[in-house]
């Protein structure tokens, strides 16, 4: 038996791509739904989402994935999860970012963080490659 604590991850998004999203990482990674709790803001008023959200944080470390760093789920997410607990957010969810997530959840939340936000960087790519680096001032 195993004393080994498993982060748990929320993803709260807009509309219906929690659930489809949430669904790919499933039939990719073959990882249960116990893993990633999929939430939608759809049709819910803002205390009724963040009762929804409430519900679900417990005891024991877990990240909010969000689709943006802003609108409803975003603040949603800020309002529920507080600092100085094991309860983290993350803004721009992509599908490797999760992907990593459920394949590495026994890591300590100050070492999965960074891995995820990492991740979900390097997954950002273009075909031609432009430099990430380029000057993004408009000329007139």
């Amino acid at each position: 038996m195993s004393d080994e604590v498993l982060v748990r991850g929320i993803l709260l998004a807009h509309g219906s791509m929690a659930q489809g999203v949430a669904d790919a990482v499933r039939r990719i990674s073959g990882v249960g739904a116990e893993a990633l709790v999929a939430v939608s803001n759809e049709g819910k008023s803002p205390d009724t989402l963040k009762a929804e959200l409430n519900g679900l944080l417990s005891d024991g470390p877990v990240i909010v994935f969000t689709d943006l760093a802003s609108g409803s789920c975003a603040l949603t997410a800020r309002v529920c999860c507080r600092p100085g607990t094991d309860q983290v957010v993350v803004f721009g969810v992509n599908l490797p970012m999760l992907l990593d997530f459920v394949f590495h959840r026994h890591l300590p939340l100050q070492e999965l963080v960074p891995r995820l936000l990492d991740r979900g960087k390097e997954s950002l790519q273009s075909i031609p490659d432009f430099p990430h680096d380029a000057d993004r001032t408009v000329s007139d």
